[in-house]
């Protein structure tokens, strides 16, 4: 998660139409969605450090072994696929998210999404970040549903990490004490698919997710797409080795969550689930 702009900064104006790309790309870099994201470099290199050395709190529920024990290798992969400023040296200040690679992985979202609602599949969708992306997962499975996909409802009297995992609006989240917690353990995704085959019932046939919650399912083998920070690469990672389907690269909580709004008109759109 990035630092919150200052709540001086001016409000944004948020289109109200489907942008097209140009006007998508120029939107995420207002509102810094991407472009000079909030999210210093210094906790960037703190977090790929931290992955490289082992911490599992870091690898968002995926395997990777030995494989990414230099924190160089890392950050190469987060050049490419997230677009963080490609130079070693570069220790303090200013971090980046390349807007165009948040287009483009939005339009393969978007690719994954519609051949979801072609083949009415059942999809299950998650967040450890309610207070920026909750609402994105929302207006998505809305969508889907009205295609006629099966959103996966998740079984009832689940716990993980000492919290329930409950299910608002058709997204899975993790609940504690009346709060919705911002959350990085794949331990919720595991109780609700551990949950489903202990009733029973199928694992769905893609997960929407991010953080812990896409990291896990992942691991288990299926399809998950998701949205990631640039200070959280192991999801980045686990699309570079095939095991995530999408990672789209954002600041997944910025200042205003209306400012997702014009990103969600654009996938559903390229999804061909805009409706009317």
């Amino acid at each position: 998660m990035g630092r919150m702009p200052k709540p001086t900064e001016p409000t944004v104006p948020i289109p109200t139409s489907v942008p097209t790309r140009a006007e998508l790309v120029e939107h995420l870099v207002r509102t810094r969605i991407a472009g000079q994201v909030a999210t210093p470099r210094e906790n960037n290199l703190a977090h790929y450090r931290a992955l490289a050395n082992g911490d599992r709190h870091y690898w968002l529920g995926l395997d990777l072994g030995d494989r990414w024990s230099d924190e160089q290798d890392v950050l190469a992969v987060m050049a490419e696929r997230c677009g963080v400023i490609d130079d070693a040296e570069h220790r303090q200040g200013q971090d980046t998210i390349d807007p165009e690679l948040t287009a483009a992985a939005l339009d393969r979202m978007a690719a994954r999404l519609r051949k979801a609602a072609l083949d009415r599949q059942s999809v299950l969708f998650a967040t450890g970040h309610p207070g920026g992306l909750l609402d994105v997962h929302r207006a998505t499975a809305a969508a889907l549903r009205a295609a006629g996909c099966e959103i996966v409802a998740i079984p009832s009297g689940l716990v993980a990490d000492e919290a329930s995992v409950w299910q608002f609006a058709d997204v899975a989240v993790l609940e504690r004490g009346a709060t919705l917690w911002h959350t990085h353990s794949p331990e919720p995704m595991a109780a609700i698919l551990d949950g489903l085959a202990a009733a029973g019932r199928p694992q769905p046939d893609l997960v929407v997710a991010d953080h812990g919650w896409a990291g896990c399912a992942a691991q288990r083998g299926l399809d998950a797409v998701g949205y990631a920070d640039c200070n959280d690469p192991a999801l980045f990672l686990g699309e570079a080795e095939g095991t995530v389907q999408v990672v789209v690269p954002l600041d997944d909580h910025v200042r205003d969550p209306r400012y997702y709004d014009p990103l969600v008109a654009y996938l559903l759109d390229g999804a061909g689930l805009a409706g009317d």
